[in-house]
């Protein structure tokens, strides 16, 4: 898994809309003398699941929508690629002479870290990725932890029993740190609110994609006292959210703004701006300022990641999840150190 330097640069093309055009013209120009324009790049994305998930593949196909739009690139898209096909995949574009192969989801990073060394030519972008072993690796790594501690403080102040369930898709290191630190973030809450006995019950389904699995897992936590759910596993968090609702617990929305799937069930969530993440990254290649043989980070502070609210979350979560956006912004909590 389904993450900067330059902050100025980022503030610059996307805090005001109308500089996309004019991002796109500088972009054209500095890779003109590459034969490169945002128009004849060629680029692909390759995403683990189907695009209407609402969640991880979502909020990537998104961020290709984004760059079509305002940088006027071409960049191509192939949702539901399996594990199996990665790297015949990615060998067939790369083969295909494409300047830039990205990936949604760190399960990209061995196949790309193979196929990259026969294709010194061409860029592997593995978001979520933390492979940048060569001269052409270069993942672009969303702290999806500081989105995961959003999601804890909301979850902390809902709960009324001080329960909360997490599924996760696999346990990848990546995954492991946001759920520790959501899982961590929600207890210390509830305790402070009096739930003295809060913990959490944090399971990996393994799948990403099994709708049923997701509701079944869903409710057996429910049933065991879990009043919060919180899942990130692309089309199985669909299934999540179904077993809260089945069974009347709330859900805190992750990687996309699944408060729409059901508003009285998912009260708040913690929307993924991917959108702007990858036009300031395709911009940045374009410029010549993103090379590989570096991890690239992005987050909260550059408004990747944000809170949506329903009229069902209370004011005063509301204003506790903002304090925290604050924080994180101003660099005054230390995320890192409730890492698993």
């Amino acid at each position: 898994m389904k993450k900067f330097l330059l902050v100025l640069s980022v503030l610059t093309i996307f805090g005001i809309a109308s500089c996309s055009k004019k991002a796109a013209e500088n972009a054209d120009e500095a890779a003109a003398s590459e034969g490169k324009t945002a128009e004849n790049v060629k680029i692909i994305l390759l995403l683990p699941g189907e695009i209407n998930d609402q969640g991880w593949n979502a909020s990537n196909y998104a961020g290709l929508v984004a760059c079509n739009e305002k940088l006027g690139t071409n960049m191509e898209y192939i949702e539901a690629v399996k594990e199996s096909d990665f790297e015949s995949t990615m060998r067939e574009y790369a083969t295909r002479g494409y300047d830039i192969i990205m990936a949604a989801g760190s399960q990209f990073d061995e196949a790309a870290k193979t196929v990259a060394a026969s294709f010194p030519d061409t860029l592997f972008m593995m978001v979520n990725g933390a492979n940048c072993d060569a001269d052409n690796l270069c993942p672009l790594f969303p702290k999806e932890y500081e989105a995961s501690y959003l999601a804890g403080v909301i979850a902390g102040h809902i709960t009324e029993t001080g329960k909360f369930g997490m599924i996760g898709g696999d346990p990848n290191q990546a995954m492991k740190d946001l759920m520790a630190v959501y899982g961590k973030t929600a207890v210390e809450i509830a305790k402070g609110r009096g739930f003295a006995d809060s913990d959490y019950n944090l399971k990996y389904s393994n799948s990403w994609s099994d709708i049923a699995l997701g509701k079944q897992m869903s409710e057996s936590m429910i049933d065991t006292g879990a009043d919060v759910m919180f899942s990130y596993a692309n089309e199985l968090s669909l299934g999540v959210i179904n077993g809260a609702v089945a069974k009347g617990a709330k859900v805190v929305g992750y990687a996309a703004d699944q408060t729409k799937i059901d508003p009285k069930t998912v009260i708040a969530s913690i929307d993924f701006d991917y959108a702007t993440m990858y036009v300031w990254a395709i911009n940045e290649w374009l410029n010549g300022n993103i090379k590989g043989h570096q991890v690239v980070e992005v987050g909260v502070k550059e408004d990747v990641y944000f809170p949506v609210y329903t009229d069902n979350c209370p004011a005063e979560v509301q204003a506790a999840c903002d304090a925290a956006v604050q924080a994180v912004k101003n660099g005054e909590v230390n995320l890192k150190a409730l890492f698993d």
